[in-house]
């Protein structure tokens, strides 16, 4: 409702008005100047705030109160594209530097596409198969080690049973013995060195092998995460035109456009 008009004094003189200053033609300092985020942010905030005295609960009562409260949704939509604009403008200096720091970079340490990344992922597959081939011997070494000392051990336990009686076959047994027990700590070296150190890492992944399986355990684990996948893909199947889908029920809502 425009406001009324207030009723001039009994005692108001029209010639008693205080006149100017000499430059009041001459723009105002860029200090007193409001910027345009200034601006557009007290129009935002008074169109808000005038929408939370028409969003007070109660419901609209005639069209003459739809009409508005379209008006101030239309122009508080207005308002924030401008204000968005604003923003865009604001960020391209910034946008722009920020392009061409990334542009300079990337063909260097751009994640696997930059020099850095194809140098050293060229130069890892080198390295791995070299590295496999040494891990490779020294695993058939280990294996070489480990499969004599096992013969030796045996070797000398049947040695001590063969000694029974005989003093000298027995000391010729424990000696055989601590023999097979030094191999075997040889071995046991042999299989550290094989196993670790070569700049190689283990890669764990899972394969699927039984779909029914896989999705019996995924729904009992993430069930909430399936639904959401399943619900995300019938929207997207309704948003298209289908009025069918099975498992779901397709509705429809009437919503401010």
């Amino acid at each position: 409702m425009p406001a009324q008009r207030r009723a001039p004094a009994d005692n108001f003189d029209p010639m008693a008005v205080n006149l100017p200053p000499r430059d009041h033609n001459q723009p105002p300092a860029n200090d007193d100047q409001p910027s345009a985020f200034d601006l557009i942010k007290k129009e935002i905030e008074d169109l808000f705030e005038e929408a939370t005295n028409w969003c007070d609960g109660e419901p609209i009562s005639s069209q003459e109160m739809h009409d508005a409260v379209e008006k101030l949704y239309d122009v508080l939509h207005d308002a924030g594209k401008r204000a968005d604009t604003l923003r865009v403008a604001e960020k391209k200096p910034l946008d722009d530097k920020i392009a061409a720091i990334q542009a300079a970079y990337n063909p260097l340490i751009q994640a696997k596409r930059g020099k850095v990344d194809l140098g050293k992922s060229e130069l890892g597959k080198l390295l791995a198969v070299w590295r496999k081939k040494v891990a490779d011997e020294k695993a058939a070494e280990a294996a070489a080690k480990a499969a004599e000392a096992a013969a030796a051990a045996q070797a000398a336990q049947e040695a001590i049973r063969a000694s029974a009686g005989n003093l000298a076959a027995r000391v010729d047994a424990e000696e055989q013995l601590a023999h097979a027990a030094t191999l075997q700590k040889q071995a046991k070296r042999a299989d550290k060195a094989a196993t670790t150190g070569l700049g190689l890492r283990t890669v764990w992944s899972a394969k699927l092998v039984d779909e029914e399986a896989a999705m019996e355990w995924c729904w009992a684990r993430a069930k909430a995460e399936l639904l959401a996948v399943a619900q995300r893909n019938a929207d997207e199947l309704v948003r298209g035109g289908a009025r069918a889908v099975p498992g779901f029920q397709v509705v429809d809502e009437k919503v401010a456009a």
